[in-house]
């Protein structure tokens, strides 16, 4: 079945979920023969579909259906139908999730999303087993030992990861220009790395930075200032590969370097502002010429500093558009014991606009200055890579490839480099 049709089921199902959450009205006939016929969230036309759709399972289905199983599959797929973040919690799901029993467990050291639903690495931590074990942002995981992650939440996905330490998970993966290969990645704690700081020449002080955790502004605003003290009065700030890490951190992160304004908000329902967080100029340290540098797996708390950033024009941001996160979620438990783990807020931009967006046109963050890295992967045609003859998901997983020299220009530090020393070309003419 081809993806779209698989798609289409899965809406199908939600639909049929909000007459389990409901709890059933009368039927009222016949399925709708066209959806053009009402508006597509006009609530009381969907629920006719849904009970149609039931009478349908109860009257015609072939077998006596369980309806249990129609329940639960339907409330998994209404989550699904929503963002990657929402999901359906099963009753010990919720009872795990509320007591963080969970807790205990340790990962791979990566950051995840969904596409094309599918699990997908938007970036790992330097030096974490998934790091190790070579996996890459933008690969995208087809199975895990061996459960389809196309069948399950991200939410799911991300609990069958976890485990005891010193285990080991099989991840089937599917990267761009190469063929599928299975990797065993040994499950463990991880540090999260220090910002590395190099002075170029012209006074040009550069801050890698590997995550946004607590502690790392304090971290990064140490770098900044060693920095300074070499001589330094430019900064290349470069949040390629962020994808870990808190709101709070990230606006903590762009007070460094933006004095006064605001630096984000959380929006709600309806784009209503729920926060706005406001710089403090005394936390200010750093106001000379600066450059962020972004790429497709800059997420989340990095894109609150690369959004604060263009909207109080206080210098540029080089490279590519970032990935698109950063959102809260809330349980709502239900009477059967399960719940609703459904995103009720989004970070944004001071200007409002949600970092994860209706789809990939209005996600993410547009840098100023667009420069393409050469070697970033483009986007996978899924379902030409997951035929069958593409590999046995129960294979013995393939050895672990050697980590490639990378031998490319580094294209957007490039660029940034060139901005800075234009600004100062400028500055010495206007002395």
């Amino acid at each position: 079945m081809s993806f779209r049709g698989k798609l289409w089921i899965m809406s199908l199902s939600g639909l049929i979920a909000v007459y389990a959450v409901v709890g059933g009205l009368p039927f009222v006939g016949s399925l709708l023969t066209t959806s053009a016929q009402q508006p597509v969230n006009d609530a009381t036309a969907q629920l006719r579909i849904v009970e149609s759709v039931l009478q349908h399972i109860q009257n015609d289905y072939v077998d006596e259906p369980n309806m249990e199983k129609v329940r639960l599959g339907a409330l998994r797929g209404l989550a699904g139908g929503l963002d990657p973040y929402s999901s359906y919690l099963t009753s010990e799901q919720v009872k795990a999730f509320e007591s963080s029993k969970t807790a205990d467990k340790l990962g791979i050291g990566a950051e995840y999303s969904q596409y094309l639903g599918y699990l997908y690495i938007i970036s790992t931590i330097k030096g974490g087993p998934a790091d190790k074990a070579g996996l890459r942002s933008g690969d995208v995981i087809e199975y895990i030992d061996n459960k389809a992650t196309r069948d399950i939440s991200l939410y799911d996905a991300k609990q069958m990861i976890l485990g005891e330490a010193g285990s080991s998970v099989a991840l089937r993966v599917l990267r761009s220009g190469e063929k599928a290969q299975t990797l065993k990645v040994t499950r463990g704690s991880y540090p999260f790395p220090k910002a590395e700081t190099k002075l170029e020449s012209a006074k040009v002080g550069i801050v890698k930075v590997f995550s946004l955790e607590d502690g790392s502004a304090a971290d990064i605003r140490g770098a900044v200032a060693s920095l300074t003290r070499q001589g330094a009065s430019k900064v290349i700030l470069d949040l390629r590969g962020v994808a870990t890490g808190s709101l709070t951190e990230g606006v903590a992160v762009a007070n460094l370097f933006v004095k006064e304004g605001e630096l984000a908000k959380v929006v709600g329902r309806e784009n209503k502002i729920q926060n706005t967080f406001q710089a403090d100029p005394a936390k200010a340290i750093f106001d000379g010429p600066l450059v962020v540098l972004t790429d497709s797996s800059t997420a989340g708390a990095a894109e609150v500093v690369a959004a604060s950033i263009i909207d109080r024009k206080r210098g540029e941001v080089v490279g590519e558009k970032t990935f698109g996160a950063g959102t809260e979620q809330k349980l709502f438990p239900m009477s059967s014991g399960g719940g609703f783990l459904l995103t009720v807020a989004k970070w944004a931009a001071p200007n409002g606009a949600p970092f994860l967006g209706e789809d990939r046109a209005t996600t993410g963050v547009k840098p100023s200055v667009e420069v393409k890295r050469p070697d970033t992967p483009e986007p996978l045609d899924i379902d030409s890579i997951t035929q069958p003859d593409s590999g046995n998901p129960g294979a013995a997983p393939s050895p672990t490839p050697k980590p490639q020299p990378k031998t490319l220009e580094d294209v957007q530090l490039k660029k940034a480099l060139e901005l800075l020393a234009d600004k100062a070309g400028a500055a010495k003419a206007g002395a």
